[in-house]
């Protein structure tokens, strides 16, 4: 038997949460001294009360974990919902982390407005290149809408890709336009360049016209980090006297499964005046 404080030890909770569940009748110590009114518990006690924290963490009333426990809920289903719960909370702290890095790239360009390096944009043709895309609609050309549904789509993409068996692809190239539906829709076009003669079901395969005359910028780091490389492009297009003609193409030159590496070029159609 276990005096409380060492229940507690080896459980990894406090004596004071110990008594709120003794309480209310969540966990009952195994026995009470009737003089001095101590609490002690068995070592068997330790799976109920990792079952009352792992529910707990599952987003659960401690009402409904008592509920579940007396139903004698058994380890494959307790292990299915902590599985699922890990699922929801790993996604959560990814569109965290995603939303700050684009809070970030706001914030620094907010810094550096009136001052942006315009040292790396360089003005050159585009060549056509042949691609093999799937597509998608975005809400609006935002990171927040647009990562979204790039993702999956080069995700199915490559997949396709390899199942088809073609072993060389790449770069990748999305390109992007309005979806027509006056809401600010973007039809987003994931595309992997690809030898002549390509071939997969499912998948468009086409020649992406060349661009005559783009400005084009190298943007490292996280698409969600792409607004100030995006806006010092837009600031060197306004003051050289060229006109946007199009969304920006993004040409993936590296892609590491480390975001913070990625090299992305943008390349913006120009006209002149």
């Amino acid at each position: 038997m276990f005096t409380i404080g060492d229940f507690a030890r080896h459980g990894r909770v406090s004596v004071r949460m110990l008594r709120h569940y003794d309480a209310i009748g969540l966990l009952r110590p195994a026995h009470v001294d009737p003089h001095s009114g101590y609490r002690f518990y068995s070592a068997d006690q330790l799976a109920r009360l990792n079952r009352v924290i792992a529910l707990k963490d599952l987003g659960f009333t401690l009402e409904q974990v008592g509920s579940i426990l007396d139903e004698q809920v058994g380890p494959e289903q307790l292990r299915g919902m902590l599985r699922l719960r890990q699922a929801e909370l790993e996604t959560a702290a990814a569109e965290a982390a995603a939303r700050l890095a684009r809070v970030g790239a706001r914030l620094r360009a907010i810094e550096s407005e009136g001052r942006m390096s315009t040292q790396d944009v360089v003005v050159k043709k585009i060549p056509a290149v042949r691609i093999a895309e799937l597509s998608g609609v975005a809400a609006s050309f935002g990171p927040a809408d647009i990562t979204p549904v790039i993702s999956p789509l080069y995700d199915e993409l490559c997949a396709r890709l390899e199942g088809a068996g073609l072993k060389e692809f790449g770069p990748g190239i999305a390109y992007y336009e309005d979806a027509g539906r006056g809401d600010g829709s973007v039809v987003v076009h994931a595309g992997m360049t690809v030898p002549e003669g390509t071939r997969v079901e499912g998948v468009d395969v086409l020649v992406l016209p060349g661009v005559e005359e783009a400005a084009t910028v190298v943007h490292r780091g996280s698409m969600d980090e792409i607004l100030p490389t995006a806006q010092t492009l837009a600031s060197w297009i306004d003051a050289n006297g060229y006109t946007s003609a199009g969304y920006a193409r993004e040409l993936y030159l590296e892609v590491p499964e480390d975001r913070a590496g990625w090299v992305t070029e943008l390349q913006e159609p120009v006209t002149r005046g």
